[in-house]
Parts: C-alpha cells; sequence; structure tokens
C-alpha cells in the first residue's frame, strides 16, 4: 500500500504541484501537568522567557470599549479605573537609559525617531521639573545593570544631537517615597513642590495593607542599593525636610508624550515597579492591546515583569480561549463537525501543557496555537465550543497532546518521521481528504516563453491555440493584456514576474498544476550557497563548500523524508522534522527534490548520466546530430512532462502538506466532515486507541 501510494506521489512530482498555505500547531515535547484545574488558561502575549519564548516590547497600549480598571494582583485592589475609550500606556519600571532631557519635544522626538530601527528602543515622557516642563527619551528596558551600561554605550554612538551637558546615563528601578497622602490630588501638588526644587519626581498609587490603594511621591531612579543609599544622602542634603523611605511596590505615573512621533499627544502611563504584577481587568467588549495588531482580548491582561522585559499575560476562561483559538486555526464556514473536532483537540492539547512556558501555558502564535482574541470568535465556533464543552481526548487515564497541523499531504507522519520516538496514539493514516484544500483552487500551466525564459500562468488568463509543437506539446496565448509569467504557480506581487505574455503571443505548454495551496507545493529552485547558509548550525555533520547534489535517501512509513544527503553525505539532524526549517523552510518532509540545472538520460545500454545546464549536448535531430547548450533545453519524461533546465544549478522542491503532518490533519477533517462523519468517528481515526471523555 505505502509503496502504490508513493508511486502515485512520485507522479505529482513529475508534474510539478504547487505551494503552500500557514503551518499548523507546532510540536514541543509535552510540559509536566495540565493546565489549572478551574479551566482557566494563561497565554503569554509579550514575555522574555529565555530559549522557550521571546517576544518583548518596551511599553503597551491599551484601551476598551468601556470603562475598565488596573488592580493589585496580590490584594486584588483596584488602584486606576480608566473610562471607555481612553488610551493608557504600561511599561515595566526596570533597567534602562536616559538618553536626554529637553524643554523641546521636536529635540527629543527626532532622537526618538533615529532610535526606532535600533535595538534601544525609545520610551518619551513630559515632567514638570525646575518650574517648567521638559521632555525625557529613554531607551529599555534591560535585562541587568551590565546590559542597559552597554545600551548607554550604543545610544552614545547612534549619532544623536544630544544637548552638550549631556550624555546616556543608566537608570534603574527603585525609588525613595518622600510622603504618602490618600488622594492623587493630594500627592500630586507635593510632587510639584518637590518638582519645583528641580528634582525628579513622580506620583505612584500603590496598594495599602488591608485593601484600599494611597498615592506616593516618589524621587530617585537607582540602579541598585549602593546608588539609592547616594541618592538617599544626596536628596536629604538638598531637601532636608524630606523623610525619605524605600519605595514598596506600585504603579509610577507618567505623562506619555511618545504615542506618536511626528506630532505630540499625552496619554497616562503607567510603569509596574518592584516585582509586583498588576491586573487589566476588562469587560465584555474586551481590552485592546495596540501592540498586538490591534486585537482585543476578553479576560484580564496581567502586567509585570520577565527576565527585565514587561510581559503581558492573558488570563481568561479556557472555553473562551477557544471560541479564538478554533476560529484561528480553521474557518468559521467549516461544516459544524470539524469544527467540533479542533475544539476537542485543541483543548486537549492546551490542557496538556501545564506551565510549559514558566509564567504561562501556552503562547498565542504557532509554537502553541494560533489565538487572536476576539477577532476570530464566530457563532458557529462558539457552536462548536459549547456543544463539546469539557470534552478531551484520553489513551487510558492520560490526557491526549492532541498536536494537529494544516494539511498532511495525503497522509499523516509516523512519530518516527517527526521526533524519532512512537507511541501508541500516533500512527501514519490515510488522510486521502486533505486534497479538499485544493477543490476551488485554479490550474497554472508551466510555459516556455519564446525567447527561452519558463514560468507559470494561470488557467483564466490564457487560452489553448489547438497548434501544438513537432513534439506533441500544446501552444496557447494570452486572453487579456500583460499576463504575468510568474516564477512559481502563486500570486505573489513580492517577487517579480519573469515576464509578460500579450494577446497574439504564444507560448510553449510544458505542463499543468495546481494553484499553490496547503495540499501541495513548489519551493525553489535553491542555490547552493541559499541551501548552505539554511543549513548552517542545524546538523551535526560537516558541511560541503558546495552542493552537487542533493537526494532523499530514506523515507518513514508515510514517505517523509527522513535523511537527505548532500554530494552523497549524510545530512543529519537532531530529529527529521527539522530539515523543514533546515533546508530553508520546508512547509512539511513530505517532499521530492529535483535539480533545477540537469537532467538525467537512459543511455542505449540502460546506463544513466546526468547532463547540466552549463554543457554542451549532443541532439538528434531530423538534420542529423547538432551540439546545443543544455540551458534552455526542454527534456519530456515517459509521462509527456516536460520541463526546462537552467544555465544556473539548483534546486526544486517538490513537495505536500504543510506542518509536521503528527496527529490530526484540518484539511483532512475538513473532508471527512464534507462526507458525513461526526467529530467522533473523526477524532478516532486520527488518533489511535482513544476515547473521548467529558470532564
Amino acid at each position: 500500500m505505502i509503496h502504490a501510494w508513493r508511486k502515485g506521489k512520485s507522479a505529482l512530482a513529475k508534474s510539478l504541484l504547487a505551494a503552500v498555505l500557514a503551518a499548523g500547531s507546532l510540536l514541543l515535547p509535552a510540559g509536566a501537568g495540565y493546565a489549572d484545574s478551574v479551566r482557566t488558561i494563561r497565554v503569554a502575549l509579550f514575555a522574555d522567557i529565555g530559549s522557550k519564548y521571546k517576544l518583548t516590547v518596551p511599553a503597551v497600549t491599551l484601551s476598551s470599549g468601556q470603562a475598565w480598571s488596573l488592580t493589585a494582583e496580590d490584594a486584588g485592589t483596584v488602584l486606576v479605573t480608566v473610562p471607555s475609550g481612553t488610551k493608557v500606556r504600561a511599561s515595566l519600571d526596570g533597567y534602562r537609559v536616559k538618553v536626554l532631557e529637553t524643554p523641546s519635544w521636536q529635540t527629543a522626538a527626532d532622537a526618538a525617531k533615529k532610535l526606532q530601527s535600533t535595538s534601544d528602543k525609545p520610551l518619551l515622557f513630559m515632567n514638570s521639573k525646575g518650574g517648567g516642563n521638559v521632555y525625557q527619551l529613554y531607551t529599555g528596558t534591560y535585562a541587568s545593570e551590565s546590559a542597559a551600561k552597554n545600551a548607554a554605550d550604543r545610544v552614545a554612538k547612534a549619532g544623536l544631537n544630544l544637548p552638550a551637558d549631556q550624555s546616556p546615563v543608566v537608570k534603574g528601578g527603585k525609588h525613595l517615597t518622600a510622603g504618602s497622602y490618600a488622594t492623587q490630588l493630594e500627592a500630586d501638588t507635593a510632587r510639584a513642590s518637590i518638582a519645583a526644587a528641580g528634582v525628579d519626581a513622580w506620583t505612584a498609587v500603590v496598594p495599602s495593607e488591608g485593601g484600599g490603594s494611597r498615592y506616593e511621591v516618589w524621587v530617585a531612579e537607582a540602579v541598585n542599593d549602593s546608588d539609592l543609599a547616594a541618592a538617599r544622602l544626596v536628596l536629604g542634603q538638598v531637601m532636608p525636610q524630606l523623610s525619605l523611605t524605600t519605595a514598596p511596590k506600585g504603579l509610577m505615573i507618567r505623562t506619555d508624550a511618545g504615542l506618536d512621533f511626528n506630532s505630540e499627544t499625552q496619554t497616562m502611563h503607567y510603569a509596574v515597579s518592584g516585582d509586583a504584577k498588576f491586573k487589566a481587568a476588562g469587560s465584555s467588549t474586551g481590552i485592546q492591546l495596540a501592540e498586538r495588531s490591534k486585537r482585543s482580548y476578553r479576560g484580564s491582561l496581567e502586567l509585570g515583569g520577565s527576565n527585565g522585559s514587561l510581559s503581558v499575560i492573558n488570563e481568561l476562561p479556557l472555553e473562551q480561549y477557544l471560541y479564538s483559538v478554533v476560529g484561528g486555526e480553521v474557518s468559521a464556514s467549516w461544516p459544524a463537525e470539524a469544527l467540533k473536532a479542533q475544539a476537542v483537540a485543541a483543548r486537549s492539547y492546551a490542557l496538556a501543557q501545564g506551565l510549559r512556558f514558566d509564567i504561562a501555558n501556552v503562547v498565542d502564535t504557532t509554537l502553541s496555537q494560533v489565538y487572536s482574541g476576539i477577532g476570530t470568535e464566530a457563532p458557529s465556533v462558539t457552536s462548536a465550543v459549547d456543544a463539546t464543552s469539557g470534552e478531551v481526548l484520553k489513551s487510558g487515564e492520560s490526557l491526549v497532546e492532541a498536536v494537529f497541523s494544516s494539511n498532511s499531504g495525503g497522509k499523516t507522519a509516523d512519530p518516527s518521521e517527526v521526533w524519532n520516538s512512537g507511541g501508541n496514539v500516533f500512527a501514519s493514516v490515510d488522510s486521502s481528504e486533505d486534497s479538499s484544500a485544493a477543490a476551488s483552487a485554479k490550474k497554472w500551466y508551466y510555459v516556455q516563453l519564446p525567447g527561452g525564459l519558463d514560468g507559470y500562468v494561470r488557467e483564466d488568463n490564457v487560452k489553448l491555440t489547438g497548434d501544438k509543437t513537432a513534439a506533441g506539446l500544446d501552444i496557447l496565448t494570452a486572453t487579456t493584456k500583460d499576463v504575468n509569467v510568474r516564477p512559481l504557480p502563486v500570486i505573489d506581487n513580492s517577487v517579480s514576474p519573469v515576464g509578460k505574455l500579450n494577446p497574439g503571443e504564444n507560448a510553449v505548454v510544458l505542463s499543468k498544476v495546481s494553484e499553490s495551496g496547503s495540499y501541495s507545493w513548489i519551493k525553489g529552485p535553491y542555490t547552493s550557497s541559499d541551501l548552505l547558509k539554511s543549513l548552517q548550525g542545524k546538523t551535526s555533520t560537516t558541511l560541503p563548500s558546495t552542493i552537487v547534489t542533493l537526494q532523499v535517501t530514506e523515507r518513514g512509513p508515510s514517505g517523509r523524508a527522513v535523511l537527505v544527503k548532500a554530494n552523497g553525505n549524510s545530512l543529519s539532524l537532531k530529529y527529521p522534522d527539522l530539515y523543514r526549517s533546515a533546508l530553508g523552510g520546508l512547509p512539511s518532509t513530505l517532499f521530492d527534490i529535483v535539480p533545477s540545472g540537469s537532467y538525467t538520460v537512459l543511455g542505449a545500454d540502460g546506463k544513466t548520466g546526468s547532463v547540466s545546464g552549463s554543457q554542451q549536448t549532443s541532439v538528434l535531430t531530423a538534420s542529423g546530430m547538432v551540439t546545443k547548450s543544455g540551458s534552455g533545453t526542454v527534456v519530456m519524461d515517459g509521462d509527456s512532462k516536460a520541463r526546462v533546465v537552467d544555465a544556473t544549478p539548483g534546486f526544486l522542491f517538490i513537495g505536500w502538506g504543510n506542518g509536521h503532518g503528527l496527529g490530526m490533519s484540518q484539511w483532512g477533517v475538513k473532508g471527512m466532515a464534507d462526507q458525513g462523519y461526526d467529530y467522533k468517528a473523526i477524532l478516532q481515526h486520527y488518533f489511535q486507541n482513544v476515547t473521548i471523555v467529558k470532564e
């Protein structure tokens, strides 16, 4: 059965089937334990979790269509109430670099613009000081004092127009309290009197013991305890009337002047000080996070710190999380049984993660599951999640980490083809319904233009003339003006077309292929240097200086590549699924490799030989034997499929499927649902020896 299936796939390879959609859930080893038993889930939107996950931003911009609040996580005390439609910003009060201070917003904004394209991201604040307003530009935050010092050196060399008496200096998140007050108005008044003496001062709101909150005036931005002690001494001399104590955890209230560096706008900014965590608690409309594509989120957004960076964790009920995940992973227009299958798989996967990401159960990318907040919810998805509420997959007493991918290309992967191990839940099974992904796709003609160039034109822009070449190949012409001839059978406006075809201009049809989709794809051609760059650091074997030959020499049960050799030597990877990233970012490991700059000929003696596009070759014609350059030569196989041989050596990857291919194939699920299977039958087809239980 496997042999017959591979034979079918080879035929597809010869006809050069086309590209791919975005990958599904990325496979990683399971974390210990399950997510919170009360069925809430923590999703990392921004965080620095070391090697596990890193996506950081210097500050976030929050808003909502309804009033919302910032609360102290430990005490649950409301510290700030934000009116509906009001934007506020939040950041971590940690190690940073104070770049400059100036009375001119434009001077500060110009410096900030230059820093935007660097690794030292700018934050711009306005503060009252010495009887007037000043603008203070910072960068950061940074993981350590030494990292901040290195940043200060970089910023000093960034070509900024700094005031003559200023240079970038490291600041920190240690402060002194100069007074405690019942209201913000009282604190603001006290802060203004301190600032009038030329001292930096800020109002802060902190939770009180036993509940409630109070306002304080903070001074100093010390990096460490010694720095804080020195600041206490200096401030005591400047303003001896102040009683200074070490500031507690709280929210420093600042005025943000950097929402737009092209025109001055101001909004409230809350800096999370100390190791405390604060929650932005929203309502039914959710809280919008501008820096995450303006998405809105249910539940709460926890603001804290991780490795010196601001962390934003969305905590919400698991079932509400699934409303978004299912709608983000598959189309809401799919059959109800397909949506139910996705809901059960996604729920099982989420609960199996434990605290995989230390401060969160999952992240919002394909590293876990696609999660985009309220925006991907839909009534059909909500119904499917609700209809399967609490249902999970189990193998015996163990929860199944129900991994899935977009499209398995006709046959799911065996565990040995992905991570070198087995198990009784996953196995390679037929997924012929994956072809449903290509059901409505256009066909493309692979053509050669009169000048010898080759590429692809979509079928609805051309027509066959009825004429043929001497070799029996069809001839076509354009039906509209300036038809793009593209390097691959996909509309990609970021890549220049090979050429144009107009009515009356003919091209030779070499083959007809499917449009790019998640079922089949073509990548390349990649040159030797392209591949060597991609392979760097990913293989345990020594790489050659040039790749002359590249072959799949071993395949697993589903036909996926488990060993690839370059110049006859193995490209050994930690596990087979890494070939996807190692070979230029391929959609799957179910592929064939075709050398674009050479072809193989069978001699009369039964021996084969390879002819490159750079070689001269002898061709027998009606006029006798002639010598031609291999470049631009059209070669045809036994199935009458033709291709053009390029002058430059390279490798085409012709493949099927999108993702690791293990477990559930989303397009296969859709195809099975179209055929009338219910979600339980679908899940038990893709996952072996499992039961579906409600917990």
